[in-house]
């Protein structure tokens, strides 16, 4: 049996239509599914919680925000494997593990398929990322998303990109991994699990899932005039290709700034947290190519 549970402030109208179509391709395949609504974002990790020490697999229809929630509330890694059937806005982690965005074909590779382990990022006080974490212009453009009245899903975000980049001040920090340790006055400073975020901008274009690595890019002290070739070289996922971008994998980072900053992990905020970043391998199992 599978336990589902169903985010429904995730992805707006189309959610509850990716769940009646995921749900009736479980029922053609003869599978058994037991449906859990959660009562907004915050009760997600209270069921995932719960449903995942039952050692049956849980199942998440939503967005990355939803898959965040679900691996921080989950326990039982042992007996328990998580599958994502994206009903997001972004969907991007759902890009980095090959899931595809037909509800059908993500039920296919759950049903058909063997879980696998796949690594997943682990911060100070038991937080939990999936997909990226960064501190920077990122958390600029997402609060400016959570403003905009204007615009809505991958516009607004792209919109408080263009906004923020014309305002954004660069932050000092240090960065150390692989037993380095470097000084950036940076413009973002990035660790990806995934290749991808914001709905489609490859800040960590070389991630790759199974590899056991983190991959690390900082964007440094970028000049004004400099702002729209490095957008342009952003948006086609070619911005580790700038003298300017630091770039490095690693099992582990961290990013201390000069003074406290909120650090963003899959696009939640976090104030005040320790931009402390370990990898996780071989505990959590998910459906993924």
């Amino acid at each position: 049996m599978y336990n589902v549970i169903v985010n429904p402030c995730s992805g707006g109208g189309k959610k509850k239509k990716f769940c009646a179509r995921a749900l009736a391709r479980f029922a053609a395949l003869g599978k058994e599914v037991c449906v859990h609504t959660a009562e907004g974002r915050g009760q997600i990790a209270t069921l995932a919680h719960e449903l995942s020490a039952e050692g049956h697999d849980l199942i998440v229809v939503g967005g990355d925000g939803s898959l965040h929630d679900a691996l921080n509330g989950m326990t039982n890694f042992e007996n328990c494997a998580l599958g994502l059937i994206p009903a997001g806005t972004g969907n991007d982690f759902a890009a980095a593990a090959g899931i595809s965005e037909v509800p059908e074909e993500a039920v296919d590779l759950i049903a058909g398929g063997q879980a696998k382990y796949t690594e997943f990022m682990q911060f100070p006080g038991g937080i939990r990322g999936m997909n990226a974490a960064g501190t920077g212009i990122d958390v600029e453009i997402l609060r400016r998303c959570r403003r905009n009245r204007l615009f809505r899903g991958k516009t607004g975000y792209l919109f408080s990109l263009i906004v923020s980049l014309l305002k954004f001040k660069n932050y000092e920090l240090t960065a150390r991994f692989n037993g380095k340790e470097e000084h950036f006055s940076a413009l973002i400073a990035c660790v990806g699990n995934g290749y991808r975020f914001g709905g489609g901008i490859r800040m960590c274009p070389e991630a790759v899932l199974g590899d056991g690595l983190l991959d690390m890019v900082v964007v440094d002290d970028v000049k004004k005039s400099r702002m729209i070739p490095a957008f342009a070289k952003l948006m086609k996922g070619r911005i580790i290709e700038e003298k300017f971008t630091r770039f490095e994998r690693a099992e582990h980072v961290e990013i201390v700034p000069e003074r406290p900053l909120t650090v963003q992990i899959d696009g939640e905020l976090y104030d005040g947290l320790p931009f402390v970043v370990d990898v996780v391998k071989d505990k959590l199992r998910m459906y993924r190519k």
